[in-house]
């Protein structure tokens, strides 16, 4: 745990990592908090209509366990479990009960479609799917292109073949932890690129341990008497999985789970103000939607928030809204949590997303990989605790992603940056074409993909164009087959097909048709050309 310290030098100098040889992160973030305190509130579920329930830590040991001793009659430590639902209790007893089981889970968001869904499931040669009925309609879709998929668990009551609750009813509620070490593989979590399908980032159950000083800092020096967090950011990024849920537990905080179906910046006040809840990770779009909507007196104690980098205008308002300093931290699937501001230590910079968190060693890479001051890559020396393993069956993308120079081996987070004198580090721009639009991290490549499998279309380029509320928003050129006309219901056929097939955040909410698309001599797509057309033109 971070303490409080006189200055970010002195709290980074006085911290240790102590990051045991065996580790497992189901017994650290249940079985752990319901030996000391077995009554306490872990998960507060909230329904759609509002209505709730409240499992104690000793409610969430007995259904996971049910939940590993399920698992460990259908599977073999090792093995993948995909977990396709929302914020909900039933999510955290599928990943707390694969951790214990020694297996390893995969977190799927709830609105991929069935191309997204079948790849993450197909690559990561999953085994078994806990999901409801709606995930359950999608899985039955693909399942023939799934040689891999034994079991399919429904959550949702109805004439479904596996029954989640049915099954675990009838395990026992005792079950003995697989030791596994600190080093052993315990998630995969899909991230996006500019090239091919999504990659299966593979972290070590170490990945909570080494997030923890970034989550401290973040919520002004968590935990504290009282405190109680949420998220709208969805359980199956690692923001709302590894930022939220898994680290709360940790500290033995209770956890609101509620996902609205569409983000309602008045209904997620009136949450907060319900619930009492005193912390929360707010990506920027949510902050943008609650200010434009005039949300105002929703007192906190610490508000976190990354993605994006926040202006004074959106701190400020923060100041006035929440009574604290928006902190903003930096990060991403592969190693997360790394930089982080700390408003109880030290005033916001605008437009500077924060310091090197403690036990972190990030710094900006000349085009030799030697440290500079001028801008540069943003970059984090190997090894440590929060870095990922490698991607799941892609060593040759995994070695792309280190440098190794006389300065020492270093993750390149694919980011341009520069050090401030005061020792932050500023975000200047990615060095690749990845979207960020509200919070989500967006590859063009698997929305073309999907576009050229539309009838209708040819060729298809995707990039991301600014926007004052998401940050970025898709944007398609579409080269039509011979003989199609472009038109306002082609438009909205598209964007509907990408939604259905892929998930609605990678839906272009601007469509544009050209004769054909800026191509390199060896096929590629020249994006940077792209961008400037989006610049200028209006949506069709």
């Amino acid at each position: 745990m971070l303490h409080p310290a006189a200055s970010i030098a002195t709290l980074r100098d006085q911290f240790r990592w102590d990051i045991p040889t065996r580790y497992n992160i189901g017994v650290d973030i249940c079985d752990r908090p319901a030996a000391a305190t077995p009554n306490a509130p872990a998960i507060v579920d909230v329904a759609p209509d509002m209505t709730y329930v409240t499992y104690s830590f000793a409610d969430l040991r007995d259904l996971s366990n049910r939940c590993a001793n399920l698992l460990t009659s259908m599977i073999t430590p090792g093995d993948r479990v995909g977990v396709l639902l929302p914020q909900c209790i039933e999510t955290a007893v599928a990943h707390i009960g694969t951790l214990k089981a020694g297996c390893i889970s995969i977190p799927l968001f709830t609105l991929f479609g069935p191309d997204a869904l079948r790849h993450r499931l197909r690559d990561s040669g999953t085994k078994v799917v806990i999901t409801n009925a709606e995930g359950y309609e999608k899985i039955a879709q693909i399942r023939p292109d799934l040689p891999d998929l034994m079991h399919v668990l429904c959550t949702d009551d109805g004439q479904i073949d596996q029954s989640f609750h049915d099954l675990i009813s009838t395990r026992s509620d005792s079950f003995t932890a697989v030791d596994t070490a600190a080093d052993d593989p315990a998630l995969i979590i899909y991230t996006s690129g500019t090239t091919g399908n999504p990659k299966g980032a593979l972290h070590a159950h170490r990945v909570l341990l080494g997030h923890l000083p970034g989550v401290e800092m973040s919520h002004d020096f968590l935990p504290q008497p009282e405190d109680k967090i949420w998220t709208p950011a969805d359980w199956a990024w690692i923001g709302g999985l590894l930022d939220v849920l898994m680290p709360a537990l940790h500290h033995g905080i209770p956890v609101v789970a509620h996902r609205f179906s569409k983000f309602d910046p008045q209904a997620a006040a009136e949450l907060i103000r319900d619930h009492n809840i005193r912390n929360t990770f707010l990506p920027p779009t949510a902050l943008k939607m609650m200010r434009a909507a005039g949300v105002s007196d929703v007192p906190m104690r610490s508000v976190a928030s990354g993605g994006e980098t926040l202006g004074s205008a959106l701190i400020d308002w923060g100041k006035e809204t929440f009574g604290v300093t928006i902190n903003e931290f930096y990060g991403q699937t592969e190693c997360n949590m790394i930089i982080s501001s700390c408003g109880a230590l030290t005033p916001a910079e605008p437009g500077v997303m924060g310091f090197p968190v403690p036990g972190h060693e990030v710094t900006v890479l000349d085009d030799g990989g030697l440290p500079t001051q001028d801008e540069g890559a943003i970059a984090v020396l190997h090894p440590d605790p929060v870095m990922f393993l490698e991607y799941w069956n892609n060593p040759a993308a995994t070695a792309e992603k280190f440098q190794t120079s006389r300065s020492g081996t270093w993750l390149l987070t694919g980011d341009r940056g520069r050090k401030m004198p005061s020792g932050r580090i500023k975000f200047v721009g990615r060095d690749d074409d990845v979207i960020s639009s509200a919070g989500y991290r967006i590859g063009p490549a698997e929305i073309e993909d999907c576009l050229i499998t539309h009838p209708a279309i040819k060729l298809a380029g995707v990039v991301g164009r600014p926007d004052t509320t998401r940050g970025q928003i898709v944007v398609a050129f579409v080269v039509l087959d011979a003989g199609i006309a472009a038109s306002d219901e082609l438009t909205t056929e598209i964007k509907a097909y990408v939604a259905t097939r892929l998930a609605a955040h990678e839906a272009p909410r601007a469509i544009f048709y050209v004769d054909a698309l800026p191509m390199t001599t060896t096929g590629k797509i020249i994006r940077a050309q792209l961008r400037d057309l989006a610049a200028k033109q209006r949506s069709s």
